[in-house]
């Protein structure tokens, strides 16, 4: 179909969509990626909401409220966000008495999704056999041929900011991806010696290990200087604010973000090295 009155009509900001993602065409080849990345935050969350894991499940609608706000879907971003603070708060009672709003409204925006898509349309990434999928980073140790030495890390569980920051940097850097703070500490560490990652992008809601895991290390073995950190986070709170400055960062960029924002961040990032 790819009728965006369509989108219109079915509630969708699409002005503010374009205003972030630049044009329609960009729009239309990453809603592919985030029919994919709901179905698998979809059964994240499903899956920490069973368990009463409300850390990580805090990671996980904190990312879909990230995601929605890309595509225009404000009244899933805004029911996400809502969950987010709760689940902070560990207030399960609150999640269990408002998880089916929550689920029907991912449900409403994937068919949503669908009908603009068209059903039958395949897109990378679906999974299709019933396990709860996880968010694997794209490897950065096999570098092709053409690619320049420089790289810069993107941390960021959502695979949407991802495919995001690869589109508008993969000819002039190499890019190298991690999905949580294990894998960003990882890249790190290989890559302490070398002194080939001039930026990282780090995202503070991860799973496994958040943001400030991977800045108290950087911390600890004096890489700010090497590794200049730019913060990317949906978490507008004065306290997670105030506490990622208590850290050598060298800016702070906060979603949804532009192209252009991007790419002034990650030149000021770059520069800051000493």
């Amino acid at each position: 179909m790819k009728d965006i009155k369509y989108l219109r009509d079915n509630g969708v900001d699409v002005n503010q969509s374009l205003e972030l993602l630049g044009d329609l065409d960009t729009y239309n080849e990453m809603i592919k990626d985030f029919k994919a990345s709901l179905k698998e935050k979809k059964a994240q969350i499903e899956k920490y909401f069973n368990d009463k894991d409300m850390p990580n499940y805090a990671v996980f609608v904190h990312s879909l409220k990230s995601d929605c706000k890309y595509f225009g879907f404000l009244n899933l971003a805004n029911i996400a966000y809502q969950h987010e603070l709760k689940s902070k708060d560990n207030d399960y009672e609150y999640v269990k008495e408002n998880f089916d709003t929550l689920m029907d409204e991912t449900r409403k925006v994937q068919g949503i999704v669908d009908n603009y898509l068209g059903n039958a349309e395949e897109t990378a990434g679906t999974y299709g056999n019933g396990e709860v999928p996880t968010a694997p980073a794209e490897p950065v140790e096999e570098l092709g041929p053409e690619k320049p030495e420089d790289i810069i890390l993107v941390a960021d569980d959502s695979e949407v900011i991802r495919i995001f920051v690869k589109k508008i940097f993969d000819v002039e850097y190499e890019l190298a991806f991690a999905a949580d703070g294990i894998e960003a500490l990882t890249l790190i560490q290989n890559h302490e010696k070398d002194g080939r990652i001039k930026a990282i992008l780090l995202d503070l809601n991860m799973p496994r290990k958040d943001g400030f895991a991977v800045l108290d290390y950087m911390q600890e073995h004096n890489l700010f200087s090497t590794m200049p950190v730019t913060v990317i986070s949906g978490d507008q709170s004065s306290d997670a604010i105030n506490k990622a400055f208590n850290y050598n960062i060298v800016d702070m960029l906060s979603k949804p973000f532009n192209e252009q924002k991007i790419k002034d961040a990650v030149e000021k990032t770059i520069n800051s090295a000493k």
